[in-house]
């Protein structure tokens, strides 16, 4: 562990147009930590909701009862929280920038098509018979489609379970399988570090 501690200045036309400064950001901890449930209604008025939650928080923290929930009677979709509120106004802006494990391999996705490809595949999982509740395994490289998937489980309501990308093949099917997984999102080899890892090969059923 290393106590070193590096500052690195923010040029001041970026900080110009920051959403919050220090100033800001001091004011609203505070009443984050003198109002929880204010601040939060607040917040929450920043997303897209389906239908708009009336109850903030409802929680309880008894030794035999420990049960914490927020916005509970609410409904929103994260993946149009992401993606279509910026069409508009953010489309042919940045993203998502992905830089592989060769670090003169970059790529630029736009909201655009990141949308364009994120409804692409919740298409394809529509097809396959992937719906609400269920879930959706990903084994997969740190590449962009990584957070397609995501966004696309998110989408038509599926839950998405990522799996590490260095388990051993035993490993990697007891998640599958204990997550009750009807459908598992792979790649044929991740690169990390120089190193090919056999993803698909891991994952097939033997």
């Amino acid at each position: 562990m290393s106590d070193q501690q590096n500052v690195y200045p923010v040029r001041d036309d970026f900080a110009a147009n920051a959403w919050a400064d220090k100033t800001k950001y001091k004011a609203m901890y505070q009443q984050s930590m003198d109002d929880p449930e204010g601040f939060w209604a607040e917040q929450a008025k920043r997303l897209d909701w389906i239908k708009a939650p009336s109850k903030i928080k409802n929680t309880s923290f008894a030794r035999d009862n420990v049960d914490i929930r927020w916005f509970e009677d609410g409904l929103l979709n994260v993946s149009a929280n992401c993606l279509d509120r910026h069409l508009d106004k953010r489309g042919d802006q940045t993203a998502i920038i992905w830089e592989g494990d060769n670090p003169n391999e970059t790529k630029n996705i736009t909201y655009r098509e990141l949308y364009a490809r994120t409804n692409q595949l919740a298409n394809a999982l529509k097809e396959l018979g992937i719906g609400k509740g269920d879930t959706v395994t990903l084994y997969m490289p740190m590449i962009p489609e990584a957070a397609m998937a995501m966004l696309a489980c998110a989408r038509i309501g599926a839950v998405h379970s990522v799996v590490f990308g260095g388990f051993s093949p035993d490993a990697v099917a007891q998640r599958v399988i204990g997550a009750d997984s009807k459908l598992v999102i792979t790649a044929d080899e991740s690169v990390r570090g120089g190193k090919h890892v056999p993803l698909k090969r891991t994952w097939t059923p033997r």
